[in-house]
């Protein structure tokens, strides 16, 4: 099962050029070139973000061409940085992935109508206690969030289920058990499916 995503990137003339991504059941990003330039294709968007880059570099996305769908520069570094970053703090990289999935479908721009920011919706007060100072580059924001998630699953002793719930609800609003709250029901029921399927295609 390949589950879609969408990237619209700029190219060196400021010509808009929709690009259709997907993320296969491995947690890896392919993206692809949309034939003739269609958006009307399924998991395409003329949706157009800002760009920013995984190394903080203004731009360096916008000037990023597509060529073959599993040599894509973006691609490439997106993967890479969640590996390192959630290899660093101690934490699964499909987890983090598939926390990124449900929070913004791997849309370094998503923007909540909370005000939740970036690929792992911080929201402004939690990303400057984390020293994000950027939440929409993607580089900082996983870091930040991931950083944030290991912190939470520390503090329910690798609980999966009971982090993921903080991290959607606040820890403050989860104790020994997953709250009844709908939203986080769901929220932490999808990140699961995702890391199941993650795992199982490891």
């Amino acid at each position: 099962m390949v589950l879609l995503l969408v990237a619209t990137l700029l190219w060196p003339a400021q010509a808009p050029a929709t690009v259709c991504a997907s993320m296969d059941r491995n947690g890896a990003i392919h993206y692809v070139p949309a034939r003739n330039n269609l958006p009307h294709q399924p998991g395409c968007s003329t949706r157009r973000p800002r760009p920013h880059s995984l190394s903080g570099r203004p731009n360096a996305l916008a000037k990023a061409t597509v060529s073959r769908a599993n040599d894509h520069p973006a691609a490439r570094s997106l993967q890479d940085s969640i590996e390192s970053v959630a290899t660093e703090h101690g934490v699964d990289p499909l987890l983090v992935k598939a926390v990124i999935k449900t929070e913004s479908n791997f849309d370094p721009e998503a923007v909540s109508a909370r005000g939740a920011l970036g690929l792992m919706q911080l929201m402004p007060a939690t990303a400057r206690e984390l020293r994000v100072a950027n939440p929409l580059d993607p580089l900082e924001n996983v870091t930040g969030g991931t950083r944030y998630l290991r912190t939470l699953l520390d503090s329910y002793d690798g609980n999966v289920a009971l982090s993921l719930a903080a991290y959607n609800a606040g820890p403050g609003r989860v104790k020994d058990a997953i709250p009844n709250i709908p939203e986080t029901r769901t929220y932490v029921a999808r990140v699961l499916r995702h890391y199941a399927s993650y795992r199982q295609a490891r």
